[in-house]
C-alpha cells in the first residue's frame, strides 16, 4: 500500500498526528476539535474525547499521545476493543521515529517525504532564550521537550531554571538573572496580548523579543522541516549596524 491509498480507518486525538497522517495519505475518519481540520468530524477534545462516538465509528486504529491525552481515555478505548497507538515525542529524532511508526501502522510505505529530519543550522555562537508558555503563573519549557530540541537545533539554548518539571513555573526576576539573549513568545498555548509582551520587555529589557508560530515550535511530524526553516528565519541574528 502506498501513500495516498491507506484504507485503514483512523481516529486521531493528536493535532500533530492528524496533520501527519493526512500527509501520509491516511484515512482519518475523525479527529479532536483542536486538530484544526474543519473538514473532518470532531469527537471532542484531547482531554475529553467522546469515547462512545469514537467506538461507534469502528476505527481500525485510534492515535493518542502520552502528553496530550489522558490515561483513563486510553484505557476506555482499549477496554472497548480498539487498537490504540500512543506517541511520546520529546525531540526531533523521536518525531521522525513516530512518523515512520505511524506510516507503518496504516500501511503507508513511502514516509520519506514526511519523516525527514531538518538539516542542522550552522551557528557562530549559541544564544540563550526564555520561552514563556503561560502567565499567572509564568511557565516555560524545559530542555526535555520537543520545542527545546527544535531550538537547540537552531543554536538556541534555554536559560536554566530550578524547577525540574517539563513545563516549570518561573518568576520573571529569576529569568532576568539568567540574562537571556532572546524571549521567544509562541502563539500557543497561551494568547499573549500586547500588554503581556510589554510586561516581558520591561522585565527583560536586554533580551530581543521574538513572536513565533506556536505550531511550528510545538507541533511535530509533517510540518517539522518547514517549521524549522521558518523558525530559523524568525530567530536569525540581526545584522550588526
Amino acid at each position: 500500500m502506498s501513500r495516498g491509498s491507506s484504507a485503514m480507518r483512523v481516529v486521531s486525538l493528536v493535532p500533530s498526528s492528524t496533520e501527519t497522517l493526512l500527509a501520509l495519505g491516511g484515512n482519518v475518519v475523525a479527529c479532536s476539535k483542536f486538530c484544526e481540520q474543519p473538514d473532518l468530524p470532531h469527537v471532542g477534545g484531547t482531554k475529553n474525547p467522546d469515547i462512545e462516538a469514537i467506538v461507534a465509528l469502528a476505527p481500525d486504529l485510534v492515535v493518542l499521545d502520552r502528553e496530550e491525552n489522558r490515561i483513563e481515555d486510553h484505557d476506555a478505548l482499549v477496554a472497548a476493543g480498539l487498537d490504540v497507538f500512543v506517541s511520546d515525542v520529546t525531540d526531533l529524532s523521536g518525531a521522525r521515529t513516530v512518523v515512520r511508526d505511524l506510516a507503518a501502522s496504516i500501511g503507508a510505505l513511502d514516509a520519506n517525504g514526511v519523516a525527514e529530519l531538518p538539516a542542522a543550522f550552522e551557528t557562530i555562537h549559541r544564544r540563550t532564550a526564555f520561552v514563556p508558555i503561560w502567565r499567572r503563573p509564568w511557565m516555560t519549557i524545559s530542555p526535555a521537550t520537543y520545542g527545546a530540541d527544535v531550538l537547540a537545533h537552531l543554536g538556541v539554548d534555554l536559560v536554566p531554571v530550578a524547577d525540574p518539571n517539563p513545563y516549570p513555573t518561573v518568576e520573571l526576576d529569576e529569568i532576568a538573572g539568567a540574562r537571556p539573549d532572546l524571549v521567544v513568545v509562541p502563539s500557543e498555548p497561551y494568547e499573549f496580548e500586547a500588554r503581556h509582551l510589554a510586561e516581558l520587555t520591561e522585565a527583560l529589557p536586554d533580551a530581543r523579543l521574538v513572536e513565533v508560530d506556536g505550531q511550528d515550535l510545538f507541533w511535530w511530524g509533517a510540518r517539522t522541516v518547514g517549521a524549522v526553516s521558518r523558525l530559523a528565519e524568525a530567530l536569525a541574528p540581526r545584522p550588526t549596524p
